[in-house]
C-alpha cells in the first residue's frame, strides 16, 4: 500500500487535507440553489462511501509495503472495528449539525467556528491518543501556541459574524446557525481521537495485530457514517432546523446532476479524511488532525470572496476577518513546526 514516508511530504498531504476539508461544502452551497442540504447529504453520504473503497483498493492494496486492504480488514480485531465504527457515529451527528449550520449561517460562519472549535479540542483529544500509543507527538509548547492562536482566530470570527449583515437570513436564524456550529465543534472534536485509537500510528508497514492501516480504516468509517445516516439524517428530513419537512420522495425526485455534485461533496471530504490517516504516522495525529482542520480559513475564503456571504456588513468587518485570517496563518505556521 502507499506509506508517506517523510515529514515534508506529510505536511505536504495534510495541506491538501485543508483544502479539501474547506472544500467541500462548496458542493452544498451549488446544489442548495434547488435542493435541500437533508437531501444533499444522501449523496454526500455515499459519496463518501465510494470514494473510500476505491481508495481502499488502489493505494491500499498495491506496492510491497504494509498488509493490503482485504487482508488488513480480515485480520482487523472486534475492538479496532467498533472504535472506527463509533468515530464515524459521532463524525456524522456532528457534520449533520455542521450542515445545517452552513445552510442557515453560510460557509465563512459555520466552519471557522465549528471546526475551528473541534481543531482545539480535537487536537488536545489526539494528543493524549498519541501519547498512550507512543507515537510521534511534536513540541508540546508550539502546538499549545498554535491551538491558542487559532482561538484567537475564533474569536475575531465570532465578533465578524455578529457584525454580518442580515440578508435573506434573519438575526434569530442566524443565532441558530451559530449555535449549530459551536455544537457541531464539541460533538467532532472527538471522532478522530476514536479512529486513532483502532490504528497503529506508530508503524504502517507492520501495525500491530488487530490494528488497521488508514485505508481500512476510512471503509469502516464510512460505513459506520452511512449507517447512522439512516436515523440521523431521516429525523432531520422530518424535523428540519429550518424550513418545511421533506421526504425521501423529494430525494427520488433529484435531477442525475443535482446528485452528481452532492457525491462529489463526499468524495472531496473523503479524499482530505483519508489523507489525514495517512500522513498520522509521519506527522503525528495531533498534528495531522489540527493541519486538517485548518479547513475553516479555507471555508472562509470561499464564502467572503466568492460567496459573498459578508456582503453588506457592518463597518470594520473586513478587518475582523483580516485578523481571524493572520491568527489562522500563524497558528498553522505553528503547528507544523511543532510537528518536526
Amino acid at each position: 500500500m502507499f506509506i508517506v514516508n517523510s515529514y515534508a511530504l506529510a505536511v505536504v498531504l495534510c495541506f491538501v487535507t485543508m483544502l479539501c476539508w474547506g472544500s467541500w461544502g462548496n458542493t452544498q452551497k451549488l446544489a442548495a440553489k434547488s435542493w435541500r442540504y437533508e437531501l444533499f447529504y444522501w449523496d454526500y453520504v455515499i459519496g463518501m462511501v465510494l470514494f473510500a473503497l476505491v481508495l481502499a483498493f488502489t493505494l491500499g492494496s498495491i506496492g510491497n509495503e504494509g498488509r493490503p486492504f482485504l487482508a488488513d480488514l480480515a485480520q482487523a480485531s472486534r475492538e479496532s472495528i467498533l472504535w472506527i465504527l463509533l468515530g464515524g457515529v459521532i463524525f456524522n451527528a456532528s457534520n449533520i449539525l455542521l450542515s445545517a449550520s452552513i445552510s442557515i449561517a453560510g460557509m465563512s460562519v459555520a466552519f471557522p467556528l465549528g471546526v475551528g472549535l473541534a481543531l482545539v479540542l480535537g487536537v488536545v483529544n489526539n494528543y493524549r491518543v498519541a501519547v498512550m500509543q507512543g507515537s510521534k507527538t511534536g513540541n508540546v509548547a508550539l502546538l499549545v501556541v498554535g491551538v491558542l492562536l487559532v482561538v484567537c482566530a475564533i474569536v475575531f470570527n465570532g465578533i465578524a459574524s455578529s457584525k454580518k449583515g442580515e440578508g435573506e437570513v434573519s438575526k434569530a436564524d442566524q443565532r441558530k446557525g451559530v449555535i449549530l456550529a459551536l455544537v457541531a465543534g464539541v460533538v467532532m472534536s472527538f471522532f478522530s481521537s476514536f479512529v486513532m485509537r483502532a490504528m497503529d500510528t506508530s508503524n504502517f508497514v507492520s501495525p500491530a495485530p488487530g490494528k488497521v492501516t488508514p485505508y481500512t480504516a476510512i471503509v469502516i468509517f464510512t460505513v459506520g457514517v452511512l449507517l447512522s445516516n439512516l436515523v440521523f439524517n431521516t429525523i432531520v428530513m422530518k424535523k428540519p432546523f429550518v424550513g418545511e419537512p421533506v421526504s425521501y420522495k423529494d430525494y427520488f425526485a433529484g435531477d442525475l446532476k443535482t446528485h452528481l455534485v452532492g457525491v462529489l461533496g463526499g468524495c472531496i471530504w473523503c479524499l482530505g479524511t483519508a489523507l489525514s490517516y495517512i500522513t498520522a504516522e509521519k506527522a503525528g495525529p495531533a498534528v495531522s488532525y489540527a493541519l486538517g482542520q485548518g479547513a475553516p480559513m479555507v471555508a472562509a475564503i470561499w464564502g467572503v470572496f466568492i460567496w459573498k456571504e459578508f456582503q453588506g456588513a457592518r463597518k470594520g468587518v473586513y478587518g475582523l476577518l483580516i485578523a481571524m485570517f493572520c491568527f489562522f496563518i500563524a497558528g498553522l505556521a505553528a503547528i507544523v513546526i511543532a510537528g518536526k
